[in-house]
């Protein structure tokens, strides 16, 4: 059972006292929070309500989308609830269920980016055979690699991380953590370590490996294509790797600042950095995809216009 601890709460202990100013993060967070909600859902129902969006590539746009509201829906309410709070405690319940949708939410985004990168190399690579290679029952296999891996894998480490008997409960991050928890353990925790190092393997490294081998591939066609299939793929993949880029790298962050002790940096930056990879992504990837899609772009025009 998910409280089978000693322990029926956790403390989070990165959080600190701002004195008045905890208003105004929270009307900054709150604001974040709304943008975020609104600029995704937007380009969700712009997608799923034209026709001519309902292709692969739109199709897994709106997948990333709908997991950054996720994403999103699990860290800000209970970030909006802390900042206001004078007592930083979470039941333990509620700790591993969030702990279990922020991995969830990492491990589709980083398949989700696997298989929009896959999509593009057979659109760059394969122009004449997209059609009969991406076929409705492989874009269907690709939704359920996406979203069933990690969900079944989140829940056998959240299965794990909750049968462990712990020494303590302060974690010092401003949300529940997986590895934070399994650091509080007082016994032995190599399998939570190993499965651990299985589940990364599985929503990252080999995610990374898919979008390495689909850019080496694009990559050879650009230099052996003319100026205008250079062009094309330049801009369809430019927005992807981007967002990739940005999206490692809030990560990486995380799992330095996890694995290794960060004590000597300030703790507000501690803070920033460890949310980089949850916030930013959200924030990122409408603006980046939304104003570089040129149908996607013209779409949210003629709806915004259409109302003024």
């Amino acid at each position: 059972m998910i409280n089978s601890t000693q322990f029926s709460y956790f403390t989070l202990s990165a959080y600190f006292d701002t004195g008045g100013f905890k208003y105004l993060y929270f009307v900054v967070i709150l604001s974040l929070y709304v943008l975020i909600v609104c600029s995704n859902l937007l380009l969700i129902v712009v997608i799923c309500m034209n026709r001519s969006l309902h292709e692969p590539m739109y199709l897994f746009l709106c997948s990333l989308f709908v997991n950054e509201l996720v994403g999103s829906t699990g860290l800000f309410p209970f970030l909006l609830v802390q900042i206001l709070s004078d007592i930083h405690t979470v039941s333990a319940p509620f700790c591993f269920l969030q702990n279990f949708f922020l991995y969830c939410y990492g491990g589709v985004e980083f398949l989700n980016l696997a298989i929009m990168s896959y999509d593009r190399y057979l659109a760059i690579c394969y122009p004449l055979q997209y059609n009969t290679r991406m076929t409705f029952n492989k874009i269907t296999v690709l939704f359920a690699v996406t979203w069933l891996c990690p969900l079944l894998l989140c829940v056998v480490m959240t299965c794990l991380s909750s049968s462990l008997q712990l020494c303590g409960t302060i974690i010092e991050k401003v949300y529940c953590d997986n590895y934070s928890i399994v650091k509080l353990a007082c016994d032995d925790t190599s399998v939570n370590n190993i499965y651990g190092l299985f589940v990364t393997s599985l929503t990252i490294f080999c995610p990374l490996i898919l979008i390495s081998f689909s850019y080496m591939r694009i990559l050879r066609v650009c230099f052996s294509g003319c100026k205008q299939s250079r062009q094309k793929a330049v801009s369809t993949c430019t927005p992807h790797l981007a967002s990739l880029l940005n999206f490692s790298c809030g990560a990486c962050f995380e799992i330095l600042q996890s694995r290794f002790n960060m004590n000597n940096l300030p703790n507000t930056l501690r803070i920033v950095l460890s949310l980089y990879w949850l916030t930013c992504q959200p924030v990122f990837n409408p603006l980046l995809y939304g104003l570089n899609m040129s149908k996607i772009r013209i779409i949210c025009k003629s709806l915004v216009f259409a109302k003024m």
